[in-house]
């Protein structure tokens, strides 16, 4: 299906299907299509909503993770949205760890795949050769195991962000945000069943820090793909898709697996 963007006061996002809601955070240089093959999957039996979460136009003193888990906070609230399955990728999961711990009551199951909060590789932190084609294609490259993924309407995607002074700032000021902010001691507070959806190739956050998240958190599920990196749900949706399902289906969470 095609996703089709609403516009609700300042929030842009997706809503499709209905019943118990799937909240879905993308990365940093994320977008909604990365997640298009779960919207289809399971807007069959779910609520599928997607917020555009506004990491090039924010407030600049506001660019970083806090200020993108108030801005998850005030959209849960316009929407009145409770008892969410929440989704999040890289950046997104690290959103989603926060947004977890600070509104405990608001989260079902959390579901992090290829998450910052603990270490991560980013092409984030700097840009030593913005204006460079081919750095940046080689660089989205390096986001997938297979590099044909990163098509080239991605990658002018990403060079055209990375060529915008006004966008680069922000994206630089929520990278070192979330390389400073450490969830290592926090993430023991988490006890909603959590499923850790990781690809064994990944580069930017290696599967050791997979194994992390599963040691810290423990009411967690631990799966790898194979021949896949940072993005599971975009290279392999139907094994993410098969793997996400089936933890949906389980009534409690009782021991983590790889």
């Amino acid at each position: 299906m095609d996703l089709q963007f609403r516009q609700e006061g300042e929030f842009q996002y997706i809503d499709e299907g209905e019943g118990k809601v799937m909240l879905l955070l993308h990365g940093l240089f994320g977008a909604l299509s990365n997640w298009q093959g779960v919207v289809d999957y399971f807007s069959k039996s779910y609520r599928v909503i997607i917020p555009l979460m506004p990491i090039y136009e924010m407030a600049l003193h506001k660019a970083g993770v806090p200020g993108l888990v108030s801005f998850v906070e005030d959209f849960v609230k316009l929407k009145k949205l409770d008892d969410m399955i929440l989704l999040g990728n890289s950046l997104g999961g690290h959103v989603a760890l926060v947004y977890t711990l600070n509104n405990p009551n608001k989260v079902n199951r959390l579901v992090l795949t290829g998450s910052s909060g603990l270490f991560e590789d980013s092409m984030g932190g700097s840009f030593p050769k913005r204006g460079n084609y081919e750095y940046v294609k080689e660089r989205t490259e390096h986001t997938f195991y297979r590099p044909e993924t990163a098509t080239k309407e991605l990658v002018d995607e990403v060079f055209n962000i990375t060529n915008s002074n006004a966008k680069c700032l922000r994206i630089i000021a929520i990278a070192k945000s979330a390389q400073r902010h450490n969830m290592a001691k926090d993430i023991t507070n988490i006890h909603v069943p959590t499923l850790l959806i990781w690809g064994l190739n990944d580069t930017i956050t290696p599967p050791i820090v997979a194994h992390e998240f599963a040691r810290l958190i423990q009411n967690s599920e631990l799966y790898f793909i194979d021949k896949c990196g940072h993005a599971p749900m975009m290279e392999h949706p139907d094994k993410f898709n098969s793997i996400l399902n089936k933890f949906l289906g389980k009534s409690t969470v009782t021991a983590v697996s790889s």
